[in-house]
Protein backbone atom coordinates (compact mmCIF):
# COMPACT_ATOMS: atom_id res chain seq x y z
CA UNK A 1 0.00 0.00 0.00
CA UNK A 2 1.05 3.58 -0.69
CA UNK A 3 -1.04 5.78 1.62
CA UNK A 4 0.64 8.95 0.36
CA UNK A 5 0.73 8.00 -3.32
CA UNK A 6 -1.46 9.98 -5.71
CA UNK A 7 -3.98 7.93 -7.67
CA UNK A 8 -5.65 10.80 -9.55
CA UNK A 9 -3.98 13.82 -11.11
CA UNK A 10 -5.35 16.95 -12.74
CA UNK A 11 -8.97 15.81 -13.01
CA UNK A 12 -11.11 18.57 -14.54
CA UNK A 13 -14.63 17.41 -15.31
CA UNK A 14 -18.03 19.11 -15.59
CA UNK A 15 -21.17 16.96 -15.55
CA UNK A 16 -24.63 18.37 -16.22
CA UNK A 17 -27.92 17.25 -14.71
CA UNK A 18 -29.47 14.35 -16.59
CA UNK A 19 -26.21 13.19 -18.15
CA UNK A 20 -25.00 9.61 -18.41
CA UNK A 21 -21.20 9.64 -18.05
CA UNK A 22 -18.89 6.64 -18.39
CA UNK A 23 -15.38 6.11 -17.01
CA UNK A 24 -13.26 3.66 -19.01
CA UNK A 25 -9.62 2.62 -19.03
CA UNK A 26 -7.24 -0.12 -17.95
CA UNK A 27 -7.31 -1.60 -14.45
CA UNK A 28 -5.71 0.62 -11.82
CA UNK A 29 -6.06 3.87 -13.77
CA UNK A 30 -8.30 5.61 -11.22
CA UNK A 31 -11.86 4.91 -12.36
CA UNK A 32 -13.11 3.21 -9.19
CA UNK A 33 -11.21 5.72 -7.06
CA UNK A 34 -13.34 8.45 -8.64
CA UNK A 35 -16.47 6.50 -7.68
CA UNK A 36 -15.20 6.13 -4.10
CA UNK A 37 -14.55 9.87 -3.88
CA UNK A 38 -18.02 10.62 -5.26
CA UNK A 39 -19.47 8.31 -2.59
CA UNK A 40 -17.35 10.19 -0.01
CA UNK A 41 -15.61 7.05 1.18
CA UNK A 42 -12.70 9.48 1.33
CA UNK A 43 -12.03 13.06 0.28
CA UNK A 44 -9.48 14.38 -2.25
CA UNK A 45 -6.22 15.66 -0.77
CA UNK A 46 -6.20 18.54 -3.27
CA UNK A 47 -8.91 20.29 -5.24
CA UNK A 48 -12.67 20.06 -4.76
CA UNK A 49 -15.76 18.36 -6.10
CA UNK A 50 -18.66 20.80 -6.34
CA UNK A 51 -22.38 20.12 -6.55
CA UNK A 52 -24.50 23.17 -7.33
CA UNK A 53 -21.57 25.40 -6.28
CA UNK A 54 -21.21 23.64 -2.90
CA UNK A 55 -18.09 21.60 -2.19
CA UNK A 56 -18.74 17.95 -1.46
CA UNK A 57 -16.78 18.19 1.80
CA UNK A 58 -19.17 20.88 3.07
CA UNK A 59 -22.25 18.68 2.70
CA UNK A 60 -23.61 16.49 5.48
CA UNK A 61 -22.44 12.96 4.51
CA UNK A 62 -25.70 11.31 5.62
CA UNK A 63 -27.88 13.76 3.70
CA UNK A 64 -25.63 13.54 0.64
CA UNK A 65 -25.60 9.73 0.58
CA UNK A 66 -29.39 9.72 0.93
CA UNK A 67 -29.44 11.28 -2.56
CA UNK A 68 -26.83 8.97 -4.06
CA UNK A 69 -26.93 5.25 -4.81
CA UNK A 70 -24.17 2.79 -5.67
CA UNK A 71 -24.46 -0.51 -7.57
CA UNK A 72 -21.29 -2.58 -7.57
CA UNK A 73 -20.06 -5.62 -9.47
CA UNK A 74 -20.90 -8.02 -6.62
CA UNK A 75 -24.15 -6.89 -4.95
CA UNK A 76 -24.61 -7.52 -1.24
CA UNK A 77 -27.85 -9.28 -0.37
CA UNK A 78 -28.88 -10.35 3.10
CA UNK A 79 -30.55 -13.61 4.26
CA UNK A 80 -34.03 -12.11 4.29
CA UNK A 81 -36.81 -11.75 1.75
CA UNK A 82 -36.58 -9.96 -1.58
CA UNK A 83 -38.85 -7.28 -0.14
CA UNK A 84 -36.63 -6.74 2.88
CA UNK A 85 -33.51 -6.50 0.72
CA UNK A 86 -35.06 -3.89 -1.57
CA UNK A 87 -36.57 -1.90 1.31
CA UNK A 88 -33.09 -1.43 2.78
CA UNK A 89 -32.54 1.10 0.01
CA UNK A 90 -34.76 3.64 1.72
CA UNK A 91 -33.00 6.39 3.70
CA UNK A 92 -35.63 6.18 6.47
CA UNK A 93 -35.07 4.47 9.81
CA UNK A 94 -37.96 2.03 9.22
CA UNK A 95 -37.62 0.06 5.96
CA UNK A 96 -40.71 -1.95 6.95
CA UNK A 97 -42.87 1.14 6.36
CA UNK A 98 -42.06 1.20 2.63
CA UNK A 99 -45.23 0.43 0.68
CA UNK A 100 -45.63 -2.56 -1.61
CA UNK A 101 -46.46 -0.15 -4.44
CA UNK A 102 -43.09 1.58 -4.04
CA UNK A 103 -41.29 -1.78 -3.92
CA UNK A 104 -43.09 -2.93 -7.07
CA UNK A 105 -42.30 0.34 -8.86
CA UNK A 106 -38.60 -0.06 -8.03
CA UNK A 107 -38.69 -3.67 -9.28
CA UNK A 108 -40.33 -2.62 -12.53
CA UNK A 109 -37.75 0.14 -13.02
CA UNK A 110 -35.00 -2.46 -12.53
CA UNK A 111 -36.56 -5.01 -14.92
CA UNK A 112 -36.99 -7.29 -11.90
CA UNK A 113 -40.76 -7.43 -11.47
CA UNK A 114 -41.33 -10.10 -14.12
CA UNK A 115 -39.16 -12.68 -12.38
CA UNK A 116 -40.14 -11.60 -8.85
CA UNK A 117 -43.87 -11.87 -9.55
CA UNK A 118 -43.37 -15.31 -11.13
CA UNK A 119 -41.91 -16.75 -7.92
CA UNK A 120 -44.37 -18.71 -5.71
CA UNK A 121 -43.75 -16.38 -2.75
CA UNK A 122 -43.16 -13.24 -4.80
CA UNK A 123 -41.59 -10.45 -2.77
CA UNK A 124 -41.56 -12.72 0.28
CA UNK A 125 -39.14 -15.14 -1.40
CA UNK A 126 -36.08 -15.76 0.75
CA UNK A 127 -32.82 -14.70 -0.92
CA UNK A 128 -30.56 -17.03 1.06
CA UNK A 129 -27.14 -16.13 2.44
CA UNK A 130 -25.70 -13.45 0.14
CA UNK A 131 -28.51 -14.11 -2.34
CA UNK A 132 -27.53 -17.70 -3.13
CA UNK A 133 -31.15 -18.63 -3.94
CA UNK A 134 -31.08 -16.21 -6.88
CA UNK A 135 -29.10 -16.13 -10.12
CA UNK A 136 -26.40 -13.53 -10.73
CA UNK A 137 -28.68 -11.50 -12.98
CA UNK A 138 -31.53 -11.66 -10.48
CA UNK A 139 -29.28 -10.54 -7.61
CA UNK A 140 -28.04 -7.61 -9.65
CA UNK A 141 -31.56 -6.51 -10.55
CA UNK A 142 -32.57 -6.66 -6.88
CA UNK A 143 -29.56 -4.46 -6.09
CA UNK A 144 -30.61 -2.00 -8.81
CA UNK A 145 -34.18 -1.94 -7.47
CA UNK A 146 -32.79 -1.20 -4.00
CA UNK A 147 -30.74 1.67 -5.46
CA UNK A 148 -33.68 3.11 -7.40
CA UNK A 149 -36.12 2.90 -4.47
CA UNK A 150 -34.84 6.19 -3.05
CA UNK A 151 -35.01 7.86 -6.51
CA UNK A 152 -31.38 9.03 -6.25
CA UNK A 153 -30.16 12.24 -7.86
CA UNK A 154 -26.80 10.52 -8.40
CA UNK A 155 -26.53 6.89 -9.54
CA UNK A 156 -23.05 5.33 -9.42
CA UNK A 157 -22.38 2.06 -11.26
CA UNK A 158 -19.04 0.34 -10.62
CA UNK A 159 -18.66 -2.53 -13.12
CA UNK A 160 -22.33 -3.31 -12.46
CA UNK A 161 -22.68 -5.89 -15.27
CA UNK A 162 -19.16 -7.27 -15.73
CA UNK A 163 -19.79 -10.50 -13.78
CA UNK A 164 -22.93 -11.46 -15.70
CA UNK A 165 -23.47 -13.74 -18.66
CA UNK A 166 -24.48 -12.15 -21.96
CA UNK A 167 -28.24 -12.66 -21.57
CA UNK A 168 -28.34 -11.41 -17.98
CA UNK A 169 -26.10 -8.48 -18.89
CA UNK A 170 -28.50 -7.39 -21.63
CA UNK A 171 -31.49 -7.43 -19.26
CA UNK A 172 -29.63 -5.60 -16.50
CA UNK A 173 -28.17 -3.09 -18.95
CA UNK A 174 -31.65 -2.27 -20.25
CA UNK A 175 -32.67 -1.52 -16.67
CA UNK A 176 -29.63 0.70 -16.14
CA UNK A 177 -30.26 2.57 -19.39
CA UNK A 178 -33.84 3.25 -18.31
CA UNK A 179 -32.64 4.42 -14.89
CA UNK A 180 -30.09 6.75 -16.47
CA UNK A 181 -32.74 8.43 -18.62
CA UNK A 182 -35.02 9.42 -15.74
CA UNK A 183 -35.31 13.19 -15.24
CA UNK A 184 -32.34 15.15 -13.94
CA UNK A 185 -30.54 12.13 -12.49
CA UNK A 186 -26.79 12.01 -13.07
CA UNK A 187 -25.54 8.50 -13.82
CA UNK A 188 -21.84 7.70 -13.70
CA UNK A 189 -20.72 4.24 -14.79
CA UNK A 190 -17.35 2.51 -14.58
CA UNK A 191 -17.29 -0.07 -17.35
CA UNK A 192 -14.90 -2.61 -18.81
CA UNK A 193 -17.22 -3.75 -21.60
CA UNK A 194 -17.40 -0.74 -23.87
CA UNK A 195 -20.55 -2.03 -25.57
CA UNK A 196 -22.48 -1.19 -22.39
CA UNK A 197 -21.59 2.51 -22.45
CA UNK A 198 -21.32 3.36 -26.15
CA UNK A 199 -24.51 5.47 -25.93
CA UNK A 200 -23.30 7.52 -22.94
CA UNK A 201 -23.55 11.31 -23.21
CA UNK A 202 -19.84 11.53 -22.34
CA UNK A 203 -17.12 8.88 -22.13
CA UNK A 204 -14.02 9.75 -20.10
CA UNK A 205 -10.91 7.72 -20.90
CA UNK A 206 -8.59 7.33 -17.90
CA UNK A 207 -4.89 6.57 -18.18
CA UNK A 208 -2.34 6.89 -15.39
CA UNK A 209 -4.77 8.63 -13.06
CA UNK A 210 -5.72 11.30 -15.61
CA UNK A 211 -8.58 11.83 -18.04
CA UNK A 212 -6.69 11.79 -21.32
CA UNK A 213 -9.69 12.26 -23.61
CA UNK A 214 -13.45 12.61 -23.41
CA UNK A 215 -16.43 12.80 -25.73
CA UNK A 216 -19.17 10.64 -27.19
CA UNK A 217 -18.43 7.23 -28.68
CA UNK A 218 -18.41 8.69 -32.19
CA UNK A 219 -16.28 11.70 -31.23
CA UNK A 220 -13.64 9.54 -29.56
CA UNK A 221 -13.47 7.19 -32.53
CA UNK A 222 -12.94 10.20 -34.81
CA UNK A 223 -10.03 11.43 -32.68
CA UNK A 224 -8.16 8.21 -33.38
CA UNK A 225 -6.26 8.12 -30.09
CA UNK A 226 -6.56 5.61 -27.24
CA UNK A 227 -10.30 4.88 -27.32
CA UNK A 228 -10.40 3.32 -30.83
CA UNK A 229 -7.65 0.92 -29.77
CA UNK A 230 -9.73 -0.11 -26.77
CA UNK A 231 -12.74 -0.69 -29.03
CA UNK A 232 -10.65 -2.72 -31.44
CA UNK A 233 -9.40 -4.93 -28.60
CA UNK A 234 -13.03 -5.76 -27.77
CA UNK A 235 -14.12 -6.16 -31.40
CA UNK A 236 -16.45 -3.20 -31.00
CA UNK A 237 -17.05 -1.48 -34.30
CA UNK A 238 -18.57 1.89 -35.06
Amino acid sequence: MRPHGRVLRGIDLHIKKGQFVAFVGASGCGKSTMISILERFYDPVAGHIRIDALTLESLNPWLYRAQAALVQQEPTLYPGTIRENIAMGTPTDSPSTVSDNDIEAACRAANAWEFVSSLPDGLMTLCGANGTQLSGGQRQRIAIARALLRNPRLLLLDEATSALDTQSERIVQDALNDAASQGDRITIAVAHRLSTIRHADMICVFNGGRIVESGTHEELLAKGRLYPKMCEAQNLGT
